[in-house]
């Protein structure tokens, strides 16, 4: 593997300390973990990207979740590692995040903006487990009263429950939780790492005990798999009885590295579903227009069935709405609802 920008230059995305080795233990069999120091973990994101947010901290790269449409596997490529099953079993650890992270928030230049974590690839996936680096990342950010969200499939989150309830006493958090759909075989082929969605809206059901608001990521509808009526239906209804105070759809999108790893799956489960897909993902890496706002006006109409509401613009992350659109054009936003990009 060939790691570029390594060193002790300012431009180096790690320090020369870098070790890897592989865990073979019937928990982690299979997973390669390279485990580095950083040489800084608060991320900007740039400014052509769609993100509601500015900041981010990604203590990991890679991820066992192996979900086949995840569109951070392109990341991988930046580090000569394999976008598709290297992806899955090669996973970065960046061992002094919660160091670095507790003396980045001390430094001259930082303004105590909301930090979002999980929206590259998710910080409670399995290896969290093993080495436990959101209980120090989440301390720092206490400490600082920083406010910060996260999105997350992996219900490890609940591991830490103390420490965000303690966040939550003294600065703004937000907490999502990614259910794209119910159904069993769909997870077990497209999301094979992750805990299953029952489990996931368990999560939900328990931080909102807690008294942790928490939001659900409709993530994502796959078109033709998991988009009919009915689906979303038993999706939202189950939201709702989870007690999520809201809920907000986003179809699935193919950008390079994912697009090729998911395709290939689809050819190999689904091949009938190919033509349908080259269609509809003709243009780009989104589904048209029409679709996306096909399908959220539809769990809108279903959220406000079943009692909860659809989130505003980044409203799950705590971060303040953006400007209403001018009374020219209310009546065409109410009649015509766009998803809300998030990933």
């Amino acid at each position: 593997m060939r790691w570029e920008n390594l060193g002790e230059s300012p431009s180096a995305l790690f320090g020369t300390d870098v070790v890897s080795r592989t865990i073979d233990t019937p928990e982690f069999r299979g997973i390669t973990f390279h485990e580095v120091r950083a040489r800084s973990i608060v991320n900007r994101v740039p400014g052509a990207s769609r993100m509601p947010f500015e900041w981010t901290v990604n203590p990991y790269r890679g991820c066992s979740h192996a979900c086949v449409y995840c569109f951070a596997r392109k990341t991988h490529s930046y580090l000569d590692l394999d976008t598709g099953l290297g992806f899955d079993s090669q996973i970065v650890v960046k061992v002094n995040a919660p160091e670095l992270l507790r003396r980045e928030l001390t430094g001259r230049r930082w303004r105590g903006d909301h930090i979002a974590m999980g929206t590259n690839v998710d910080c409670y996936q399995r290896a969290e487990g093993r080495y436990r680096l959101m209980p120090g990342i989440l301390a720092a950010l206490r400490d600082h009263a920083n406010p910060f969200s996260i999105l997350t499939k992996g219900t490890l989150i609940l591991r830490d429950l103390e420490l965000l309830r303690q966040a939550a006493a003294v600065t703004d958090i937000g907490i999502s939780v990614s259910v794209g759909f119910l159904d069993r075989e769909l997870w077990l082929t497209v999301e094979p790492g992750t805990p299953a969605p029952d489990r996931r809206l368990d999560v939900v059901r328990t931080l909102t005990a807690h008294g942790i608001p928490c939001g659900v990521l409709m993530a994502p509808v796959i078109p033709f798999l998991g988009d009919s009526p009915e689906q979303l239906r038993a999706t939202v209804r189950a939201v709702a009885e989870a007690g999520a105070g809201s809920v907000t759809p986003l179809v699935l999108h193919l950008r390079p590295g994912a697009r090729e790893w998911f395709m290939a799956w689809l050819g190999h489960h689904h091949p009938r579903l190919v033509r349908r897909y080259e269609a509809m993902y003709a243009d780009g890496a989104y589904a048209p227009k029409w679709y996306q706002r096909r399908i959220t006006r539809q769990v809108h109409e279903l959220a406000t069935e079943y009692g909860i509401g659809p989130a505003r613009p980044g409203a799950a992350r705590r971060i303040p709405p953006p400007p209403a659109p001018a009374a020219g054009r209310a009546a065409e936003t109410a009649a015509e609802p766009t998803q809300l990009t998030l990933l």
